[in-house]
């Protein structure tokens, strides 16, 4: 059996901390490609499932110093499409020298909080 290659098992642990978030749902707007939304707004972009070519996620960073350090993930830029412009921060899943999972779900939870309705967050801090 081949061994699942570390930005694949980054993208599921970032998948399943961002869907073990309180009223999150996954979803498929584009073919194979995933988002997790909250109250029907995206807060992170996973991309698809098996993609090993480009693998990443994108995250809406408000907080300057962690949008800056997202950005300084080598690799990162601002999301495309214009979503760059508002906070959005495309971090690739590299599994060396990249972002630490850890880090990773930080940024993802402050995406969340950014979208989430204040009674989420709320639950979210209760937690």
């Amino acid at each position: 059996m081949a061994a699942i290659p570390a930005p694949l098992k980054a993208r599921a642990a970032v998948r399943a901390f961002a869907l073990g978030l309180p009223g999150t749902v996954e979803e498929f707007p584009w073919e194979d490609d995933a988002v997790i939304k909250v109250n029907k707004k995206i807060f992170v972009f996973l991309g698809a499932e098996g993609n090993t070519e480009t693998p990443g996620i994108s995250v809406k960073l408000k907080d300057e110093e962690a949008h800056g350090h997202a950005l300084a993930v080598p690799g990162a830029a601002p999301t495309g499409y214009g979503l760059g412009r508002s906070g959005w921060v495309s971090v690739p899943l590299t599994g060396d020298g990249g972002a630490p999972v850890e880090l990773l779900c930080d940024w993802v939870e402050e995406s969340y909080r950014t979208i989430a309705p204040k009674r989420l967050v709320a639950e979210l801090d209760a937690a």
